[in-house]
C-alpha cells in the first residue's frame, strides 16, 4: 500500500461536438478544477497533461500545450500517452511527483477534439504498430471489435441483444442527469433496436461516439490538503497500470494473435482481471467493498464484461446482474452513474481523468440526481491500447 494522495478539486468541459481546438476544453476543465481547489494557476507546482495525436504536434506535449495556455508560470511538466488509458497514467504521475516530494500539489489536464465518425488509423505505413495491423491486416475498425466481443459473450455465456440494450437504457437514464454528458436524452430497449446494424450485433445505440470534451485534476499530498483546510478530501489510494502476460490465450485486439499455451499454462487470469486486482491490492479493498464503479463501456457489451472483469460477479453472470438491477443507481453497486461513454462519447486523453472526477463528486456527495448514496469507495477502470492497464480506487 501507498500513501494517499488528496483530490482537491475536479473540473470539467462538457462532451459535444463544439468544432474548437482540444486545448480550449483543457483550460476550461482546469480553471473548473483550480476554482473547485480554491487555488490559482501559480499555485501548482506541477502539470501532467494526457495526449492527444490528434490535434497536430501541440498535442504530443499536452503539459506544455497547457501551461502555455494557462500561462507560463515555472511549473514542472510531463505529458504521457496511453490512448484510453492516458488519463490514469497522468494521475500516475502526479501522484508519484507528490509521493517523491517533487511536488506539492499538481495540475492534471487531458482534452479532445475527436474526429466526426469512428477512429480511423493515423497516415502512413507502420507495420510495427499492432493499431495499423488490425485496421489494415484485418479491416477491424473499432466497431467491428465491438462486435465481435459481443458475439463471444453470447457464445460462450448466451447473452442476447436486449441485455446489451439494457446497458444503453441503464447508462442514458443516468447520463440525463448529468450536466456534462454529451446526450441528455433517456434511451428506450425499442429505439436501441430500431437503431441501424453497425457491426452485428451491436447497433448505432449499442456504441458509444468519438466526443469533444475535457476534464482535469488538482491532486496534493495530504499534509498540503491539510494546510489548505481540507481535513477530509477524497483520496486516491491505488492507481493501477499493469501490462498482459504471456500467454494470452484469448485474442483481444488490437492483438491479432494467441499465444501458445502447449508449453507454458496461461495466467489464471485475463490482462483486465488483473487491472482490477492490482488495484484492490495496492488500495487494501476488494469488490465487495466497493460503493460504485466507472468502467469502460465503448459499447454495451463492453460494459458486461467489465461487471466479471472488476469481481463484480462470476464469470458469465453479468448480464443476470444487469437483469436484477443490481448495476443501477439504487442497485448494490451502481456502474456508470455518470452515464458512461454512452452518454459522453469518446474524448480519449480526458476519458480516465473524467472518471475520476466522477469518483470525487461522488464520494463528495455532490453527484446531485445520480447520487450513489453513501458512497465509500469508488473504482475507475479502463484499457488503453498496446497493453496499458487502468484503474483508479478512490475512497472518502
Amino acid at each position: 500500500m501507498t500513501d494517499d494522495v488528496a483530490v482537491l478539486g475536479a473540473g470539467m468541459h462538457p462532451w459535444g461536438k463544439w468544432g474548437r481546438n482540444f486545448v480550449e476544453y483543457g483550460v476550461a476543465a482546469a480553471r473548473a478544477a483550480l476554482a473547485d481547489a480554491g487555488l490559482e494557476w501559480r499555485d501548482i507546482g506541477s502539470i501532467v497533461g494526457a495526449d492527444t495525436v490528434r490535434g497536430g504536434y501541440p498535442g504530443y506535449v499536452a503539459g506544455a500545450t497547457f501551461a502555455k495556455a494557462l500561462g507560463w508560470q515555472g511549473a514542472r511538466v510531463a505529458s504521457v500517452y496511453a490512448a484510453c488509458a492516458s488519463g490514469a497514467q497522468a494521475v500516475n504521475t502526479a501522484r508519484a511527483q507528490i509521493l517523491s516530494g517533487l511536488a506539492d500539489v499538481v495540475l492534471v489536464v487531458g482534452a479532445d477534439a475527436a474526429p466526426k465518425g469512428f477512429f480511423r488509423p493515423a497516415g502512413g505505413d507502420r507495420p510495427e504498430d499492432p493499431d495499423w495491423l488490425r485496421f489494415r491486416v484485418l479491416g477491424a475498425t473499432n466497431p467491428a471489435y465491438f462486435g465481435l466481443y459481443a458475439r463471444r459473450r453470447m457464445a460462450v455465456h448466451g447473452d442476447t441483444p436486449e441485455d446489451f440494450a439494457q446497458v444503453k437504457v441503464k447508462n442514458s437514464a443516468l447520463g440525463a442527469l448529468n450536466p456534462n454528458a454529451r446526450y441528455r436524452k433517456t434511451v428506450t430497449a425499442d429505439e436501441v433496436a430500431a437503431s441501424a446494424v453497425v457491426a452485428d450485433p451491436l447497433r448505432l445505440l449499442d456504441i458509444c461516439a468519438t466526443s469533444d470534451g475535457g476534464a482535469a485534476l488538482v491532486l496534493s499530498g495530504m499534509d498540503f490538503a491539510r494546510r489548505h483546510g481540507v481535513a477530509d478530501p477524497v483520496r486516491i489510494r491505488a492507481v493501477s497500470t499493469v501490462t498482459p502476460r504471456y500467454p494470452n490465450t484469448v485474442l483481444d485486439l488490437p492483438d491479432i494473435a494467441t499465444d501458445s499455451a502447449a508449453a507454458v499454462q496461461p495466467a489464471a487470469e485475463t490482462f483486465r482481471e488483473s487491472i482490477a486486482r492490482a488495484a484492490y491490492e495496492e488500495a487494501g479493498v476488494g469488490p465487495e467493498d466497493l460503493s460504485f464503479a466507472e468502467v469502460y463501456d465503448l459499447s454495451t457489451a463492453l460494459e458486461l464484461q467489465w461487471y466479471e472483469d472488476l469481481g463484480l460477479c462470476g464469470e458469465g453472470e453479468a448480464a443476470k446482474l444487469l437483469r436484477e438491477g443490481t448495476t443501477a443507481l439504487g442497485g448494490r453497486i451502481p456502474v456508470n452513474a455518470s452515464g458512461g461513454l454512452a452518454s459522453f462519447g469518446e474524448a480519449v486523453p480526458a476519458q480516465a481523468i473524467a472518471q475520476v472526477c466522477e469518483l470525487t463528486w461522488q464520494l463528495r456527495g455532490a453527484a446531485g440526481d445520480r447520487q450513489v448514496t453513501g458512497a465509500r469507495v469508488g473504482i475507475a477502470a479502463n484499457q488503453g491500447l498496446f497493453g496499458h492497464g487502468s484503474a483508479v480506487v478512490a475512497v472518502r
